[in-house]
């Protein structure tokens, strides 16, 4: 066969089309692409859409669902209730996981631990988490969050990405996707995992929670990883110099614009920004996650856990100098509050290992004047049942899911100090005021970053989606 019809007959739709943008002309291939599904609107929305109160955000996630009631719902009217049956009236106002819907029974079980006034807001916090408690007048407590998900995945996909099903750009990606970076030498979203010591939750984190979907990748989280290079081929191979790196990089880059020149393919507009980016952090991610010249004061504020490489404490430490060095989105992904049936052993070692290292980001992010435009923000996918999961006179027991009342926290960045938002009925089971849904919290963190979460936009495969679907309203009373 002629060699040049086989090309011919092997030529894509999209090189046809990249080949043929100047006979056609850009805005009618524009317009086809866009029909076609083909190509999403790579344009961003351009500068805030108005004052922000935010530039940056820590995602302090709280893989599992840890138990409101035991933390931070204070319902003291429940001791006298205790191992009572939770009233069917009651209990079938929410959806359960099947878990515990066919338990034969379903005893109220008290928190475990006391609870005690906080700060000069006099906020009843746990007495597991006295550090947290210390910072109660930073953080505005929202009770009253309820989700549609009952299960782990669907739970974190839909706080992380607005939607129950995998695919839809992530928190993180639309924040930078929206406004950009604030440095060139670090990526603009950075992701770090930890779990608990004893590996209690068989939870993943699954990389859809920082993914960007379906807007360009260059908008996507880069995971840090707490072992060998902190991100997965950093150092040069042998034999390679940075200056030979330089020029090797220089000649890719050469021949990468060429082709989006023909071709406009935004993906390989993310791998120019990568392979560039790859190069600044060879020099600026060693200093980044090399810990030794921080005082010992700061490093005691975060506790004894800040040496240990891939711990919580360490990884909130470190989320603290990329946010000094310009990172704009930093999300921390903990696992170990998924407690069924080990309450009454792992709650405690969870409060001890996550507590102090919390507070402590919020108490450093403050001292450097860096709280009041940055969010720190703790929360998960959902909460547990009052009830108890499994025999409660045996050692191991605990609580199911529960998505319709449960409580995260957000300090600095705009969200009021010191105020609690919404409150729970008598049973810390359903909603009695002023409810803050998934959507309701994605927009209101979107306004104090000057977004507005219904001009947030990206056309893809005919239509334009954003992170709050078409719902989502501001929250003012969580408003500085």
């Amino acid at each position: 066969m002629d060699p040049l019809l086989a090309y011919r007959r092997h030529l894509t739709r999209r090189q046809f089309f990249g080949k043929s943008a100047g006979g056609i002309g850009a805005a009618v291939l524009a317009q086809l692409l866009h029909e076609d599904g083909l190509a999403a609107s790579p344009e961003l929305p351009g500068p805030s859409h108005f004052t922000p109160k935010a530039k940056r955000v820590i995602v302090l996630w709280q893989g599992g669902g840890p138990s409101q009631i035991d933390l931070f719902d204070h319902k003291p009217g429940l001791e006298k209730l205790r191992l009572q049956e939770l009233p069917e009236s009651v209990r079938s106002r929410s959806r359960l996981s099947t878990m515990t819907s066919g338990q034969k029974g379903f005893p109220i079980l008290p928190a475990l631990r006391p609870f005690q006034p906080h700060g000069q807001s006099g906020t009843w916090l746990s007495e597991l988490i006295p550090h947290i408690g210390s910072i109660v007048d930073e953080f505005c407590l929202v009770r009253s969050m309820h989700t549609d998900a009952v299960n782990h995945a669907p739970g974190v996909t839909f706080f992380l990405t607005g939607h129950q099903i995998p695919g839809r750009p992530s928190l993180g990606s639309w924040v930078t996707y929206g406004l950009g970076s604030l440095t060139s030498d670090l990526p603009a979203f950075v992701v770090m995992t930890s779990s608990d010591r004893e590996k209690s939750c068989g939870q993943l984190f699954f990389d859809h929670y920082w993914g960007s979907g379906f807007v360009p990748t260059k908008y996507q989280g880069v995971q840090f990883r707490s072992e060998g290079d902190p991100v997965l081929y950093l150092s040069n191979p042998a034999g390679m110099p940075r200056n030979l790196r330089r020029k090797l990089l220089d000649d890719i880059a050469e021949l990468n614009h060429r082709h989006l020149d023909d071709f406009g393919d935004p993906e390989i507009d993310t791998r120019i920004t990568q392979y560039e980016m790859a190069y600044q952090m060879q020099a600026s991610v060693p200093g980044l996650t090399d810990i030794s010249d921080e005082p010992a004061s700061v490093l005691a504020l975060y506790g004894p856990d800040v040496h240990r490489n891939g711990s919580y404490a360490r990884n909130c430490l470190i989320a603290r100098r990329l946010i000094e060095r310009g990172t704009r989105f930093v999300q921390l992904m903990h696992a170990g509050w998924d407690q069924h049936n080990n309450l009454p052993t792992q709650l405690e070692t969870q409060c001890r290992d996550t507590d102090q290292p919390s507070a402590a980001l919020v108490k450093d992010l403050r001292q450097r004047g860096l709280l009041e435009d940055t969010i720190v923000l703790w929360a998960s996918e959902f909460g547990r049942t009052v009830f108890v999961q499994g025999d409660v006179k045996q050692p191991r027991h605990g609580r199911d899911h529960f998505g319709q009342g449960y409580s995260i926290w957000a300090a600095g960045g705009g969200f009021k100090p010191g105020h609690v938002h919404g409150e729970t009925d008598e049973f810390s089971y359903g909603i009695a005021r002023d409810p803050v849904s998934i959507h309701d919290f994605q927009a209101t963190l979107l306004h104090l970053l000057g977004i507005d979460h219904e001009k947030l936009t990206y056309r893809y495969q005919g239509r334009n989606f954003r992170l709050t679907d078409v719902h989502g309203k501001l929250v003012q009373e969580m408003l500085a």
